[in-house]
């Protein structure tokens, strides 16, 4: 047996899962990604999940399927119009002992995945979030910069509310049958939701600091906002269905229409960037508008779509 060969024998199977809707461009530059590890091929299977795209998305998919049909998979949920339910249908199919998530869009370093592997070996945790850096494409935007700077910060998601975000969540293939999967009626805050599920069953949660993923930042003011209008919907969705475990308040609560604490956020926006005066005030208004679309979402879900 070859070094190689034995190597891969050794190596514990690690399957990655990216849910994709209507995005050709951003799941291309995924697949390219992840088709370029230095971990053993073996060992290792992409499954993309379309969640029923009506454009080329699929096509694009297909292409890597026929070039590494070892190694890319195509599977669809069109049945459910989530992500979620896209990322359950991808659990169903993948046969690794480790479980990667990444969203379409997001690139990785070669080493990525045996930087996962290895993680999980020296660390014996359950359940994995790694820190996500945002980068600007082209010129940029104040709304880029924001999401630069405050978009993602995994560290504090796992020691003060016990999940990561799917886009950079990895975990043992067994959690899924102690905890169950995602709850796709939500429309986000599914990865609070099951992180949650995870810490209270006991189970180890790790954050990976040697360990990044990519992802492009959004650079458009409505693009950003109809994100924390979802974030909105998502937060009351899951006070409906999970009562005993939601951490969101009433929709109509005054706090949630309040302006930010000035100092308490120039203190977060400085943790992360070194931002001019002008840049401070457009950057709080960015944050206070992120409030009151999160906001005006709750609203929305609570006496419009509940």
């Amino acid at each position: 047996m070859s070094p190689s060969s034995r190597r891969a024998a050794d190596s514990p199977r690690l399957s990655v899962i990216v849910p994709v809707y209507n995005d050709p461009d951003g799941i291309r530059t995924t697949l390219e990604s992840l088709v370029a590890q230095t971990y053993p091929t073996a060992c290792y299977e992409v499954v993309v999940v379309d969640n029923g795209s009506d454009d080329t998305t699929p096509d694009v998919v297909r292409e890597y399927c026929e070039r590494y049909p070892e190694l890319v998979t195509l599977l669809v949920e069109d049945e459910i119009q989530s992500s979620y339910a896209a990322r359950n249908r991808g659990i169903e199919h993948v046969r690794g002992s480790l479980v990667s998530f990444i969203d379409a869009d997001m690139t990785v370093k070669p080493t990525w995945a045996e930087s996962v592997v290895a993680s999980a070996e020296a660390n014996d945790w359950d359940y994995m979030g790694c820190d996500i850096e945002t980068y600007i494409v082209g010129e940029g935007s104040l709304t880029a910069t924001y999401d630069r700077a405050l978009g993602f910060t995994v560290r504090r998601y796992l020691e003060e509310a016990h999940f990561t975000v799917t886009a950079c969540l990895t975990v043992r293939r067994s959690v899924f049958d102690h905890v169950g999967g995602f709850d796709s009626r939500l429309i986000s805050g599914g990865d609070g939701e099951f992180g949650e599920r995870v810490h209270n069953a006991g189970l180890t949660q790790y954050f990976e600091p040697n360990i990044t993923v990519y992802h492009p930042a959004r650079t458009t003011l409505g693009a950003w906002l109809r994100k924390q209008f979802r974030v909105g919907r998502g937060s009351i969705q899951r006070r409906r269905y999970h009562p005993e475990r939601a951490g969101s308040s009433h929709p109509l609560d005054p706090r949630k229409f309040l302006p930010l604490r000035p100092r308490t956020f120039y203190g977060r926006l400085t943790d992360a960037t070194t931002p001019t005066a002008r840049e401070t005030i457009g950057l709080y208004g960015i944050g206070y508008l992120s409030k009151l679309a999160r906001a005006a979402g709750g609203l929305y879900e609570q006496y419009l779509r509940g």
